[in-house]
């Protein structure tokens, strides 16, 4: 802020800003993301990029702001959902990608979307006899505290 910049002058994240930002995203196993060292982020406030509950944290905050986000388990990215855990038959796998592909626990697969314009990723659980592979859906933060580090740089 320049001499002659008034408090009034800075702007303010709103919903349907455009930030530019370094942030870190941590869970309980410590950093998930973390930008502070790289090159800063960008993102649209209210597109769904980041969680509600962390959106409606960051409403507010006047461009320049650096401060630390504590989010409860569970607030954002929901719970644990059991029903996110599913058996795929190796048959599904071999056409969605490498028919020889070796899967072992705790391998990260992309799968892409029902309309093939996106992708989500699964985690392995579990790898039968058969082939057929037991994928982890939830979101890898999922019903777990999350700290969020912002240092917003930009807001337009």
């Amino acid at each position: 802020m320049t001499a002659s910049a008034t408090a009034a002058d800075v702007p303010l994240v709103q919903n349907g800003s455009f930030l530019t930002l370094h942030y870190r995203l941590a869970g309980p196993a410590g950093d998930v993301i973390n930008t502070f060292d790289d090159k800063p982020a960008t993102l649209s406030v209210g597109t769904g990029e980041l969680s509600p509950a962390l959106e409606a944290r960051l409403i507010g905050l006047p461009e320049g702001a650096r401060t630390t986000i504590e989010l409860a388990a569970g607030e954002a990215f929901g719970e644990r959902n059991p029903d996110m855990q599913q058996w795929v038959a190796k048959k599904l796998l071999a056409e969605l990608g490498d028919p020889h592909e070796e899967y072992r626990l705790g391998d990260v697969v992309q799968f892409p979307t029902p309309d093939g314009m996106g992708k989500y990723a699964g985690v392995v659980l579990q790898v039968r006899d058969d082939g057929a592979v037991r994928f982890d859906f939830n979101h890898p933060l999922a019903g777990v505290p999350v700290t969020f580090e912002i240092q917003i740089i930009g807001v337009l």
